[in-house]
């Protein structure tokens, strides 16, 4: 009689074990770092953070405007060097702060004599105080989306 009443509690148990246990070597989705946004995020090295970088470009991909979120949470002013196509552009970040380029009223860092179709990513090198110079590709958009249209630079 026993035998009848543990049948049913070890039939649920194993189904339960193996219903469940796919869960416990599958990757969970909120687990994994992504970029929520049309931008990226690159990779921390050195004081600097930079957030959601994106480039708007014209038609031809010779000209382009950077859009980023640079923070700085550090107790000491860094400069972020950013070089795309051969040009390098530095941008000063006060202590504790972020600098928004191109939203907020700011104005976007502008690069001329670029081969950046829009709808391709281009090779974009970041450094920042100590930290290693890294290379990460950023995405060009055009400005179709209406949010970016003040964005696109005048040929």
């Amino acid at each position: 009689m026993n035998t009848r009443r543990l049948a049913p509690v070890a039939l649920a148990a194993a189904l339960l074990v193996g219903m469940t246990g796919c869960s416990m070597i599958s990757p969970q989705a909120t687990t994994i770092a992504y970029s929520a946004a049309d931008g990226v995020n690159i990779p921390d090295s050195g004081p600097l953070k930079v957030r959601n970088a994106l480039l708007v470009a014209d038609e031809s991909g010779e000209r382009a405007n950077f859009l980023a979120a640079v923070v700085n949470d550090t107790d000491k002013a860094a400069t972020l060097s950013v070089t795309a196509g051969g040009t390098e552009k530095t941008v000063r970040v006060p202590a504790r702060s972020t600098v928004s380029l191109g939203f907020d009223g700011a104005d976007p860092i502008l690069f001329d004599g670029l081969d950046a179709l829009p709808g391709t990513d281009l090779e974009v090198t970041f450094h920042s105080g100590d930290g290693q110079s890294i290379v990460y590709s950023v995405p060009v958009l055009d400005g179709k989306l209406a949010y970016l249209a003040d964005f696109v630079p005048e040929s």
